[in-house]
Formats: structure tokens, C-alpha cells, sequence
């Protein structure tokens, strides 16, 4: 059924794409077919990076196909690192939380079809492993985004920030009724169905990820009010304002362990070519405006936004710090401050990789990580790999999204497609 329903997919996605540079041009009056496109140098905070011109490929689409793991592979780490299965049989398990108690919750929901529900796992006895595992909450409408503050527990669905009356230890809250206390906007383009939800230190704000309704705005401006945002509220749902705009789709949030910054993984624009636009994970500052819809990588105009307004936000658009490479679908992003792997991982940011399907060869599909020094990013390298089955055929074992640090230091990767956690250990 899977294979059916990619297939069609396929189809659809390659209509829409045909000859996207000609469809641009046709139906934008601020464009003539002797209109040409330039490439692009860019100064990021890990050095210059190198952007075709809009169109200079043709838009691509290659779909996944989802094959199983061969006996005894797993996905591979470097060296020291030791690869395990945490916990499997789940129905797309999208991301996890880690609980102040160190219990870690999982949020089975996806696009298409969604379990909707949240399963909790505890480790009674510290030694890395769960003995319970028990639904928490179900009933939800497409759960992402789960947070602990006090006697509350929040659930980010897509329609709205839910507030439940929790107390620690709980080991479900089946039936309780939950309150809404933000309406988001709901629908829209491909995955931008999550919001993500962190608290801060004081933990007296909650920062929500609306990621846009559209690939550029193709349903107007208005469909995208209150998205393509990080959102901040009070703990009760009040005082909102939009800590920083411009970001299609941002869904990992995570804060500076060194700086206090507040820094997102953002999957960006799609039907540009092969290499634009790169994914990218950046530090967010109050009040900024990172390019989308009207430009990307600070000032670059996206042509498909060519006399639509936009031109004031352009000129103060932020070139985002780390380039994580074009269609890779970053979305998980985590800094690690535990003490189980070597120094050099301390304070640096993993980013789960989902996987493209606009590029004529497949890119992401693993988890890279970008070293900091001093509070500041490196150029990222590879972490976990080994999804990518048959680069050429697309073929893959799995989708690396969440990630997140465990209890004992570990780092739990959610393969939502999988259906599994898989668990990286460092041995000293």
C-alpha cells in the first residue's frame, strides 16, 4: 500500500514540477522569458557558500523507497560509538521528550495517517533500558511538540497548545481533558503539520514552531498569518508575540548552552533546482526576519516572489548561521551538554536529517553534527548513517528525525518511518 500511494505521490509531484522556470514566468508579470538568473556568494557564520542560480536544474522529485534493515545492519556511527535498538513497534515515532523525572514520552503522529497518541517509556532502574511502556495520552490530532512545566504537562497538536493537569510520575493521563490555551493554524503543505515547544530557563515563556502553509505562498499571505514563525506565549497561553518570522518551516528548538541564544533547524523552499534551497539550522533573534517567502540566505530574491511586496523585509533578512545542505529535510535539532561522549561533542548540535524528495539524487537520510567552539558553529560533519540503501535507486532503511539526549547521556534517534528509536552510546 505504502509503494501505491508513493507512487502516486510521484506522479502528482512531477506534474507540479515540470518545467517550474517556464510556470514562474508565465504567471509572474514582473518576469519575461528573457529574464535570466544569477548565482550567488554568501558570507554564513561557518564560511562563504556557494548558491546556483534559481532554475539552473531542472526541479526533481525521487521518493523513497522504504526497504528492511539486512540481518546484523545497523546504522553506523564513528568510531568508539555503539549503535542499539532502544524501542520499536511504534506507528511513526516522529519525536521524543525527556521528562525532568528522566521519563522519556514518544510522539507516534504523522502526514497522512496518525496513531495520534503519546507513549511513555520509564526506566525504573537506571541501566539504560525501559521496563514500562504505557499510552499516556491518545486521542490527539497530529501531537508533536510535548513539554513538562511544573504541574502542567503541554501537547503542541496541530491545531492548538494543549495544557493538562499533571503530576510527576503519572504513568498516563487517558481520559483527562485537556485546555486549549493557543489556536494555531492548522493545514498545509507537505509536513508543516508539527509545532515544537520548549520552555526557556526561567521557565516562564514557551516558544511554539509554526512552520508555513505553502512551498512560497502560492495561496497568498494571508494563509500564512501567524506561520512560517516561533511563536512566544506565557505559560498560561497569554502575551504572544512573534519571537522570529521569515522561517518556513522551523521544528527542532533548542538554546545556546554557551550564549543563551535561541537556535532552530529550518527545512526551507522546494522547485529551485537540485541545490536550492539549503536546509539550514541558525540562531534566532528576537524580533528577526530570516527571507521567507520573499528571499533566502539574507537579500537573494526568490523569483517566484518578484513584485509581490516584500521589499522592506528583504533588506533587513538574516543570513542564517549553518547551511545543512539542500532538500535534506533538517528538522531535529538538540545541543548536547551531557558528559558521556568525548569533549569535542560538548555543546555542539545534533541535527536529524528526514530526507529529501525534491532532488534528482537523494540527500539527508542522517544525522549530522555541528561542533561549536566558544559558543559558536563549525562547519557540520556526518554523525549517523548507514539509511541510504542504494544511493541511485533511492532505496532506504529509514528516516532519522528527533533527536534527543538521553537520560544516561546517550543520543535516541527517532526513525519515524522505521517505526523505531535507535540508541548511540559512546564506550570510554
Amino acid at each position: 500500500m505504502k509503494k501505491i500511494i508513493l507512487s502516486i505521490l510521484t506522479v502528482s509531484l512531477l506534474i507540479a514540477c515540470k518545467s517550474e522556470k517556464k510556470k514562474v514566468v508565465e504567471e509572474n508579470p514582473a518576469l519575461t522569458e528573457e529574464t535570466t538568473f544569477e548565482a550567488t556568494t554568501v558570507e554564513t557564520a561557518i564560511g562563504m557558500l556557494n548558491l546556483p542560480a534559481p532554475f539552473e536544474t531542472e526541479s526533481a522529485v525521487k521518493i523513497y523507497d522504504l526497504q528492511a534493515w539486512p540481518e546484523g545492519e545497523l546504522p553506523k556511527a564513528p568510531a568508539g560509538f555503539t549503535v542499539t535498538k532502544y524501542a520499536d513497534g511504534f506507528e511513526n515515532p516522529r519525536w521524543t521528550y525527556v521528562a525532568p523525572n528522566n521519563d522519556i514520552f514518544v510522539v507516534e503522529s504523522g502526514t497522512r495517517s496518525s496513531a495520534n497518541k503519546i507513549t511513555l517509556l520509564r526506566d525504573k532502574n537506571n541501566d539504560g533500558t525501559f521496563e514500562v511502556r504505557e499510552t499516556f495520552l491518545d486521542e490527539l490530532n497530529q501531537p508533536f511538540g510535548m513539554l513538562v512545566v511544573g504541574n502542567s504537562f503541554y501537547v503542541a497538536n496541530t491545531d492548538g497548545l494543549y495544557q493538562y493537569p499533571y503530576k510527576e510520575g503519572q504513568t498516563n493521563l487517558t481520559g483527562v481533558t485537556g485546555e486549549k490555551i493557543v489556536d494555531l493554524p492548522a493545514g498545509g503543505y507537505n509536513n508543516h503539520w508539527t509545532r515544537n515547544i520548549i520552555t526557556n530557563k526561567a521557565k516562564d515563556k514557551i516558544y511554539i514552531s509554526v512552520g508555513s502553509a505553502s512551498n512560497v505562498a502560492e495561496h497568498g499571505m494571508e494563509e500564512e498569518i501567524r506561520r512560517a514563525n516561533i511563536l512566544e506565549v506565557n505559560l498560561d497561553g497569554s502575551g504572544e508575540i512573534i519571537y522570529g518570522s521569515g522561517l518556513r518551516n522551523p521544528v527542532g528548538m533548542d538554546w545556546n548552552p554557551v550564549t543563551g541564544d535561541l537556535w532552530t533547524a529550518v527545512n526551507e523552499r522546494d522547485k529551485l533546482g537540485d541545490e536550492l534551497v539549503p536546509d539550514y539550522a541558525t540562531s534566532v533573534k528576537k524580533g528577526g526576519f530570516y527571507g521567507w517567502p520573499y528571499s533566502y540566505y539574507g537579500q537573494i530574491n526568490d523569483p517566484r516572489m518578484e513584485g509581490k511586496g516584500g521589499e522592506a523585509l528583504i533588506e533587513k533578512a538574516i543570513v542564517p548561521d549553518v547551511p545543512l545542505g539542500p532538500h535534506t529535510a533538517s528538522l531535529g535539532f538538540t545541543f548536547y551538554t551531557a558528559d558521556q561522549f568525548p569533549t569535542n561533542y560538548k555543546n555542539g548540535a545534533f541535527v536529524g536529517q528526514h530526507g529529501s524528495w525534491n532532488r534528482s539524487t537523494i540527500s539527508g537520510y542522517k544525522v549530522v553534527f555541528i561542533p561549536f567552539e566558544n559558543g559558536k558553529p563549525q562547519p557540520p560533519q556526518d554523525f549517523l548513517t548507514g539509511f541510504i540503501a542504494n544511493l541511485e535507486e533511492a532505496d532506504v532503511y529509514g528516516r532519522p528525525v528527533g533527536v534527543t539526549t538521553a537520560p544516561d547521556g546517550s543520543l535516541l534517534v527517532n526513525d519515524d518511518t522505521g517505526n523505531a528509536i535507535w540508541k548511540v552510546s559512546y564506550s570510554k
